[in-house]
């Protein structure tokens, strides 16, 4: 197992070195590894285990036209999302990062856990073809803001490509 140093934001650091040192990390542990459900396990540990304040990372992976839930961090999650529902399934449809400051006054958000507050959820496109989407929970209100759009937006092109 690799050894990451990953400067987290306890330590004094600021959130787009915190993303790079992210990105850097799991552009290491899945260089040249073939399968993708360890590629995207791998990326939902380090997001959950390096970002400060997030309840649940993981992936939904499009299958058969609808988001299945993939590798996760976190409690048990809803296993099926439909393309246009919630946070998850807009991000899907309109293939565009959803950046939701309040998940409840998000207009058809799916509770999966009642804790979870803020959202953040880019999509995996590859070619012009969408894989699925990367989601991340806070029980925080507005804790995501444009720079963990931007970072979490470079874990999914790289992801992207590796799964």
């Amino acid at each position: 197992m690799q050894n990451f140093e990953i400067q987290t934001l306890d330590e004094g650091g600021d959130k787009g070195a915190l993303w790079r040192d992210l990105l850097s990390a799991i552009d290491a542990i899945t260089a040249g590894e073939p399968d993708g459900i360890a590629n995207m396990a791998n990326a939902a540990a380090l997001l959950f285990e390096y970002l400060p304040d997030v309840n649940w990372a993981g992936i939904y992976r499009l299958v058969d036209g609808e988001l299945v839930l993939g590798p996760f961090q976190g409690k048990a999650a809803c296993i099926r999302i439909a393309i246009g529902a919630g946070v998850c399934g807009t991000a899907a449809a309109t293939r565009t990062t959803q950046l939701v400051e309040d998940v409840h006054a998000f207009p058809g958000h799916i509770a999966c856990d009642a804790a979870s507050r803020s959202e953040l959820v880019v999509p995996l496109i590859r070619g012009g073809e969408l894989l699925g989407v990367v989601d991340l929970d806070s029980p925080n209100v507005a804790r995501f803001d444009t720079g963990d759009a931007a970072g979490c937006e470079a874990v999914a092109a790289l992801l992207s490509a590796r799964i």
